[in-house]
């Protein structure tokens, strides 16, 4: 008789990150189940593909008793907790939201996992904004600074998520991701603001992109590479934190440069504008991260290059408004 499968709980199931990791896991055999909260419309936007091979199950970070439901229906070896308030902006104005959320929503699935008592392995996406200020490349001992309420809810469910794996001896990981995009990323981040813009301004449905700061310098890898490094950490002896990222920054100029190459501009000035109000109060100039331990322990390294990653987002929105007849 074969192993049994294994199975894995995700939250955040219907972002970027979710429905990579789900392909990922139902192509090494898993059992797959996504958390998603209770809504009228689904926005299964990342997922509508895998609709019949995952199991979805009702469950929300501020609700303590649907965690608890959401194990007992998955019965989980593996819980990947990916959902949270993610995007950084919005942070300023929900503050309070992305605590309760991002923060204290890693506590609340880390004690539904105590109580629920079999031993199951956690990750924690952690993120490369609670370094925040930083001047050379982070790794797992550079100190944090976060410089926005997204960047400490996130320090907060780091450092909980530790403090479990420490006092309750659990298989706790924390993955601290640099940023990573795709094809499925959310249209409010500015990579796919770029991207979707870039498409639309080539097929005449659009004349400019409106961006903040365009001096911020990024450690930009892809989706796809990074969702097997959160599977990896897994699957180790020990449970350990990783900076995941490809220690290479660019600026959002490189980002532009590629962008609208792939449409052969090479001066994009006259397509793109600044605002005052895509600007945040506090920002993270730069961000580059040293994933060294994670090619040495997990033998992990990223495979994409920034050109290849951005010529697939952009040939992807120009082939989507090329297949919808209403654009909107």
């Amino acid at each position: 008789i074969g192993e049994k499968m294994k199975r894995a709980l995700i939250t955040g199931i219907n972002g970027q990150d979710g429905g990579y990791l789900a392909e990922f896991l139902l192509d090494k055999g898993y059992e797959v189940f996504g958390m998603e909260r209770r809504s009228s419309t689904k926005i299964r936007v990342n997922c509508q593909h895998l609709e019949d091979k995952i199991t979805f199950v009702n469950g929300d970070l501020t609700d303590q008793n649907s965690l608890m439901r959401c194990l007992k229906e998955s019965d989980p070896d593996e819980v990947y907790n990916l959902a949270s308030q993610s995007f950084v902006g919005e942070s300023w104005n929900t503050p309070e939201q992305t605590g309760d959320v991002t923060g204290m929503g890693a506590l609340r699935m880390l004690e539904a996992i105590r109580e629920y008592g079999k031993e199951v392995k956690f990750y924690q996406a952690s993120t490369s904004e609670m370094f925040g200020r930083m001047e050379q490349y982070a790794n797992e001992d550079t100190l944090f600074y976060p410089r926005s309420p997204y960047g400490v809810a996130k320090l907060y469910a780091h450092w909980i998520t530790v403090n479990y794996r420490e006092s309750y001896d659990m298989f706790n990981c924390c993955g601290i991701l640099f940023n990573h995009e795709s094809e499925r990323r959310g249209i409010e981040f500015v990579t796919r603001k770029i991207t979707d813009a870039v498409a639309r301004i080539h097929l005449g449905l659009q004349d400019k992109v409106i961006l903040g700061n365009l001096d911020i310098k990024r450690d930009w890898g892809y989706a796809p590479d990074y969702v097997e490094a959160m599977w990896l950490m897994l699957q180790q002896d020990e449970p350990d934190d990783y900076v995941i990222a490809t220690g290479k920054f660019h600026t959002l100029e490189d980002f532009l440069n590629h962008s609208f190459k792939h449409i052969g501009v090479t001066d994009w000035s006259k397509y793109v504008e600044q605002n005052p109000k895509f600007m945040r109060p506090a920002d993270v100039f730069y961000l580059a991260g040293d994933a060294t331990k994670a090619k040495e322990k997990l033998g992990w390294k990223p495979r994409t290059s920034l050109s290849e990653m951005v010529d697939r987002m952009v040939k992807n929105d120009i082939k989507k408004y090329h297949e919808k007849s209403v654009y909107y």
